[in-house]
Formats: C-alpha cells, structure tokens, sequence
C-alpha cells in the first residue's frame, strides 16, 4: 500500500446533516469526489490531460464503511493510498478523520477505469501516469 496523500480537508457544515442530527450519507460521497480529483490530479489525471486527450474515468465499484459519526461544525481530512494500479483501471481507498479527536469517521475503496470518451470504452492510461502511478506504489 502506498503512504497516504492528503487529498481533502473541509468542514460539516449545518445543511450536511440530516433529521437525526449527523452529516447526511450524501455529504460523505460528496467529500470523498472531492478527494478523488485532488488524488488523480496528483498522478496526472488533470482537467486539462481529460478535455485535450478525450479520456475520462468511470467509477465501477464503491465500498463505503460509516465508523463515526461526524456533526455540524467538525473538520475533516481525508487521505488516499493507491492500493492497485493495472492497465486500464486502479483502486483506492480515502480515509476521512475527524481532525479534532483523530477518529476514523469513514472509509471508502472504488475501483476507477480509464475511458476513451469518443470510442466510450476503456482503454491503457498513459506511460506517464502509470510511471507515477508506479511510484506511488513503490514508495510504500
């Protein structure tokens, strides 16, 4: 497993929590999303490498584990690992921290493929990717 990458921090704020109290599903997924961007953004998987090559990624598996319950006004961070990178596709997981006390409040594994957003197929990421990819792996 690769070290753990900050890839979010931000707060609960009072619309995120729902009729029992606590941040609403919805707003976990959110949060993890986010932290998805910054983590492909930081082994080139940017907006521009998206738009000017046609490509994208597609979400084919999520496991989400709710630990702790998390209340308007809590700051979290969420760090990500690379747990597997193969041709086409990659798997990961984000760890979201209640910064005040350090507890687990949720953890989250999604499994990404590459796309050819003209062919609408999967298709090899970049050498240049994978060579980050690869290290990312290796510095674990």
């Amino acid at each position: 497993m690769t070290e753990a990458l900050l890839t979010y921090r931000g707060t609960v704020y009072p619309w995120h929590c729902d009729h029992v109290g606590h941040m609403n599903v919805m707003w976990y997924v959110e949060k993890f999303d986010e932290a998805t961007w910054h983590f492909f953004n930081a082994i080139g998987l940017t907006p521009t490498y998206f738009r000017t090559d046609s490509r994208g990624m597609a979400a084919v598996d999520q496991h989400i584990s709710y630990i702790h319950e998390l209340h308007a006004g809590d700051v979290v961070t969420v760090r990500t690992k690379l747990l597997e990178f193969k041709e086409k596709s990659l798997r990961f997981t984000h760890e979201m921290v209640l910064d005040e006390t350090h507890e687990v409040a949720a953890r989250t594994t999604l499994k990404g493929v590459h796309m050819d957003m003209v062919a609408r197929k999967s298709c090899a990421f970049p050498e240049a990717i994978a060579v980050k990819a690869r290290a990312m792996l290796a510095s674990a």
